[in-house]
Order: C-alpha cells, then structure tokens, then sequence
C-alpha cells in the first residue's frame, strides 16, 4: 500500500474503497517502526489507533456517518495540548506533563475522525530553528539524515516529509512551520493571526505565534483549514472566517495579479541555488499570467532583532510560570528557600531557552525598556504600515523561505546570531500578521528550497490559490529515506 498519497487522494481511496483505515494505519505504523530511529521525528507513538482504525472501516461499511478525515493519520507537534497525552515541549522541565485537555485544534479534528499517530519532536518550546535543542536529541532531515530538518516544528515537517503521517500541525512564531517545510520539501502554513485558535497551544510569544498545518499539497493546506480555522470562545484573538470553503476556487490562478518580489528578501547573505530558484519561480508565475515587479520594505532589516526583542519579552513572562511548583518534574523542596529552590528546578531549561529567558527579563526592564523593547514595537509597527501600504498595490508578496539551504546537524548550534538571521525572511509574516505559505519547489544539492508567498490580512483564501498555482509548475524527486 502507497504512503506517499495526499490527504485528500486518502479519503478518496476510503471512499472508493480502495483504502482500508486499518491498513493503512497498520502500514504507518510500520514505517515509524522501520525510519524514526533514523529521523527522530516523534518523541511518543500513539500505537493504539488500530483499535479506532477498525471502528471506523466497521462504520464505513454499515453506511454511518464518518468524518471529513476519515482515519487520516497525522502527527501534532509537542506544544500542542493532546489530553491524556504526554505534552512536553521537548523539555525535561516538562517530562511528565500530561495534559488535562485538548486544544481547540484537537477538539475539531477529532470531531473528523482524524487518528493521531503521535507527538512531533520540536526545539524546546518551540526556540530555535533546527530541532537540534530539543532535550530528547535532534531530528533529521530525512532527504539527507546528517542535515537539520529546520525548526522549531522540525519533527512535524520530517513526520510528513517521510511518509510517517499525512499532515501535521506545527507552530509558527518566526517561521518555525514554513522553515522546516522548506528545508523537508513539504508545504507549510503560517495563516492570517486569529484565524486558528491558539487555545492548548503552550505559550512563547502570544502576540505574533500561530498554529499552522503542514502537508504534501496546497490543496490538503486548504482541506485542513477548513476543519480547524474559525473564531473559539476560548481565545479572544480569533475572528470569524465566515465559514469560507479554503478548496473552493482553488485552481483560480494568479492570470493578472501583482506579485512584489522583496528585494530585501533576495540579498545580502543568499545561496546562489536559492536566488536561482526564486528567478525560476517569478518566471513560472509570469508564465501563469502574474505582473511580478520588485519593491522595498526597508524595515525588513530591522525585523529579526525587533523580532527577538519582542518574543524573548514575551518568553520571559510565559516561561516564569515554571517554578516547578504547580506543574513539572520530581524534585523535594527540602532544603531550599523559595527562590533557591526555583532556581534549581529551572537548572532542568535547555541552554537556548535559558539564553531566551535571560534576554526576556533584561530587555524590558527599567532602564533598559524603551532602548530594547518599545523600540522593537515601534518597529513592528513601522513594518506593518510598509507592508499595509504595498497590500493597496500587490496582491501578493514573493520571497525564498530561507535564504540559505540546510546545513549539517552541529554546524550552526554554538552560533546564535548566525541562525538567529536565518529568520530574516519568515519573521516579516509574523511581526505583521499576514498569511504566509512555503511551497516545495526546487532541489540542489539533493536538498529541497522553498519559495514563501504572502498575503494581505485575511487574503487566506486568495494565497492558497496563488501558492496551488505556483505548485503546479513543479514536482520534486521522492524523499530517498
């Protein structure tokens, strides 16, 4: 039985029949078993969805009512609250956690009659962008296992990338869905802030994070926020989507859109093999009818120190919530005052996330306040009007994901500053709001570059049909793994 099918080919083969649920879970199974010592790509494998796998066929066959997914099986990054299940973060800090209910996200697949395989490794608490600081060892990138996946959802993207699940959810603070899809050659999705809840998603930063899908097609991307965007009670920072259909007019095309190409974007700093495959796209999307033409976002150069500025600051404050005293690990308080003993419980934070969390009390601290912090909101602020402003002219905006293509596992890891600018072309989205897409589009080196698309404000719709369109030019080799 083939693995590497769509969502959507999936649920049409359950509703041909040619697809038994059972075996096709029972075959996913198997190929966790044979590559995830590999790949690393779960931290827990949910080996009991055989018993739902066969519920639903029985369901199937008596003609009763199933959901839109079907025992689809898909994977969920480990911030993401899934109840009764282990949600660590990747954290020793939290390697015992189980959490006591399911996020919003959770709640409205499970209603489809999604199967979870598993929990997605990931950096911990979603900082970095390359799963290497995961406390339970980095993942790989499955098109060549001495490279990184990309992070922080670098466990998601691998999950997909290696036929180890359909689809996964990820979370995008900084690029940390469309990253590690490019680098794994998968499409990720970073959609307009407040179209999905965030509610059981473990906090970073708040103000700029969202949870986002990661699949094998612009068209599964769609069929997936049909299901899991809209406004929830739970977290205020949602807006109604008016129950749009995402798939619908999707082969719309982008015949007479602007696209901007952000010279920022396309600079200083970028692989010769990336520049080259963001020409060959502009081209394609000309050949597709599009009116491409280069713009400015002079504070783009601004944005990855307004960016880490404003997450640590919000890190710092989510993350004081782990004193160890509510929630965590075992550890007896005996002989330890109260901020000795926190202290100590908080020795259990990997190096990035304590490096973060530092940064995070010093940057908005008296004194330091309106040097650090509030010049980084002025900054957002700055970019978001540049970028209002271009939304009035382009419909869209055109970029490569990352600049540079994967690098080796160790290369980067005692370099902050050097990953850290890996972001400058992700971070824009997410300071701003906007949807943003990667789409897998070329190979060098037998690693794969994505090319990011944006779009206005609740333009959701309107970008999957550029992204469908810009996917349609291009089919990239099978992942060797």
């Amino acid at each position: 039985m083939k693995l590497n099918i769509s969502a959507l080919e999936y649920i049409q083969g359950v509703q041909n029949g040619s697809i038994s649920v059972e075996d096709f879970i029972a075959r996913t199974l198997e190929r966790i078993k044979d590559v995830d010592d590999k790949i690393h790509a779960f931290l827990h494998v949910n080996t009991n969805i055989l018993g739902e796998a066969k519920n639903i066929d029985k369901k199937i066959k008596a003609g009763e009512k199933v959901g839109a997914c079907a025992g689809m099986p898909i994977s969920i990054k480990d911030n993401i609250c899934l109840k009764d299940t282990k949600t660590t973060c990747a954290s020793k800090i939290l390697h015992d956690f189980v959490a006591p209910y399911d996020a919003t996200v959770i709640s409205k697949l499970k209603k489809e009659d999604v199967l979870f395989v598993g929990k997605a490794n990931l950096d911990e608490f979603a900082m970095g962008l390359t799963t290497e600081f995961s406390a339970y060892g980095p993942s790989k990138n499955p098109w060549n296992l001495e490279y990184v996946p990309g992070g922080s959802s670098g466990g998601s993207a691998a999950s997909v990338s290696s036929f180890e699940c359909i689809a996964s959810l990820g979370s995008d603070t900084g690029g940390s869905v469309r990253n590690p899809a490019s680098f794994c050659g998968v499409v990720g999705y970073k959609p307009t802030y407040g179209l999905i809840s965030r509610f059981g998603l473990i906090s970073y930063a708040n103000s700029i994070e969202q949870i986002g899908p990661i699949t094998r097609t612009v068209k599964d991307t769609a069929f997936m926020l049909n299901i899991i965007s809209g406004q929830d009670p739970n977290d205020n920072t949602t807006v109604t989507n008016s129950e749009q259909d995402f798939l619908a007019e999707i082969d719309a095309g982008v015949e007479g859109k602007k696209i901007g190409i952000i010279k920022e974007m396309i600079g200083e700093g970028i692989d010769s093999s990336v520049l080259s495959a963001t020409k060959d796209a502009i081209s394609k999307l000309e050949g597709l009818g599009a009116i491409c033409e280069e713009i400015s976002l002079d504070m783009v150069k601004y944005s990855v120190a307004a960016y880490y500025t404003i997450t640590a600051t919000e890190a710092g404050s989510n993350l004081a919530r782990y004193d160890n005293l509510r929630y965590g690990y075992e550890f007896p308080v005996e002989g330890y005052e109260f901020n000795s003993y926190i202290a100590k419980a908080r020795t259990k934070f990997g190096p990035e996330v304590t490096r973060r969390m530092i940064l995070g009390g010093f940057v908005p601290a008296s004194g330091h306040a309106g040097k650090y912090f509030l010049k980084a909101l002025k900054i957002k602020q700055k970019l978001t009007e540049e970028i209002n402003q271009k939304f009035k002219e382009y419909d869209y905006l055109i970029a490569p994901t990352v600049p540079i293509l994967p690098f080796k596992i160790g290369e980067k890891i005692d370099d902050p500053v050097s990953l850290f600018l890996v972001d400058i072309n992700t971070v824009t989205a997410n300071l701003t709001g906007k949807p943003a897409i990667s789409i897998p589009f070329a190979m060098s080196k037998g690693l794969p570059i994505g090319i990011q698309l944006l779009a206005d404000t609740m333009q959701d719709k309107p970008l999957l049909q550029a992204a469908h369109a810009l996917e349609s030019t291009v089919r990239l080799p099978e992942v060797p793994i």
